[in-house]
């Protein structure tokens, strides 16, 4: 990506480049709030490829990240998709960072110091292609530990929630119904735009039931599509997905409190809560596989090791591993479902120009002085085969 128009010097005696600060430690509504141009200044350790990717899609200028983007654990994948997008990463600030930046300031970045002028605000790291090789290679390491951490919080997972998970306790009823059908379950995660696309045609043949989760919700909508079911924090999502009829999930902590649940009143629609330690995805899969989906087709979703644990939650991994194995072969990768859509429309051009060369020669046959004994050949082949019938 070429990000030449958004870069520009302030001033000739001060290097660097310059854009408008947007903060917020918050990640999720840091990135609703991102224009092309921006600085973002945000709080992330161990930076997603989800994030990344909509810091890309966003086309800031630069990331300033007041934490490490790659702390050791595990190699994440957030980094290296920025660099190679060619925005500039200055990581490891110290989180002071965040109360010297004002939200909306015109701030200037230059060898890895933030600028407000020419007064410092924060100073961290630059980042390149082989720093981060670097780094991602060092925390190839840090998987064992990740791995045993992870098989102590799986434990922890299916002795709070077995109840749930093998016999569907305390999943919510819906409106709309799901038993016998496919159901398509989207998240704003790797790849989902592109993924999405690339159904258009299956979607067309077989309407699944379309459920955002989060953001999912509302890149539903950027596709054209209407999501008949959310399941989601409020706060991730727009008011025209809230507003727009789809029956609406809020996850819930275990004792029933749910955050945001109070948004989706104010907008004078309806919503069910869904106590549970799972993260929203895998409630999401939870409510289509308890309710009797035929199939569930996913999209952006954690799908390899690597999506698996760049994810950074150990308690939520917990729930996605035990979950799919819940589904066990309803859960069908989109991505899979795409590539044999396009491998069964690549056959039908084929077949066309098959077509095509036969009546080409058909038609050379009958124009030249063969075409006579042909036609009568055909002819009498005909009345042989009409004579074995008689």
């Amino acid at each position: 990506m070429k990000l030449s128009g958004l870069l520009h010097r302030s001033r000739p005696e001060l290097p660097g480049l310059t854009g408008t600060a947007r903060t917020d430690r918050r990640t999720e509504a840091l990135l609703r709030r991102l224009r092309p141009g921006d600085i973002a200044v945000l709080d992330a350790v161990d930076l997603d490829r989800a994030t990344a990717d909509a810091l890309v899609a966003a086309r800031v200028a630069a990331v300033v990240n007041a934490s490490p983007s790659i702390s050791g654990r595990f190699p994440n994948l957030g980094p290296q998709v920025l660099v190679e997008a060619g925005i500039p990463l200055v990581d490891d600030c110290g989180t002071e960072i965040l109360r010297a930046v004002k939200d909306g300031a015109r701030v200037r970045l230059s060898d890895g110091v933030l600028y407000t002028g020419e007064q410092p605000l924060g100073e961290g790291r630059e980042q390149t292609e082989d720093s981060v090789a670097d780094a991602l290679a060092e925390a190839k390491s840090g998987l064992t530990h990740q791995l045993e951490a992870f098989a102590a919080n799986t434990i922890e997972f299916m002795r709070r929630e077995r109840s749930l998970l093998l016999d569907g306790y305390g999943v919510p009823d819906l409106d709309i119904t799901l038993d016998g059908r496919q159901v398509l379950v989207v998240a704003a995660g790797f790849e989902h735009a592109p993924v999405l696309k690339r159904l258009k045609t299956y979607l067309k043949e077989y309407r699944p039931v379309m459920i955002g989760v989060g953001a999912g919700a509302d890149a539903l909508l950027s596709a054209g599509y209407k999501p008949d079911l959310i399941v989601a924090d409020p706060s991730e999502v727009s008011n025209q997905a809230l507003t727009g009829g789809a029956d609406v999930v809020v996850p819930a902590f275990p004792d029933g409190h749910a955050p945001g649940l109070h948004r989706v009143q104010d907008l004078g629609a309806s919503a069910v809560t869904f106590p549970s330690m799972a993260n929203p995805e895998d409630l999401a899969l939870l409510l289509a596989h308890h309710h009797g989906a035929s199939m569930i087709v996913t999209v952006g979703l954690s799908a390899s090791m690597a999506e698996f644990l760049d994810r950074g939650r150990s308690g939520g991994n917990a729930s996605t591993f035990l979950t799919r194995l819940q589904a066990g072969g309803t859960v069908v990768d989109g991505a899979m479902i795409a590539q044999l859509y396009r491998a069964r429309s690549s056959l039908f051009p084929l077949l066309l120009l098959v077509a095509a060369a036969i009546v080409a020669v058909v038609v050379a046959v009958l124009v030249s002085g063969a075409g006579d004994a042909v036609l009568a050949w055909c002819q009498g082949l005909i009345e042989g085969v009409r004579g074995l019938f008689a």
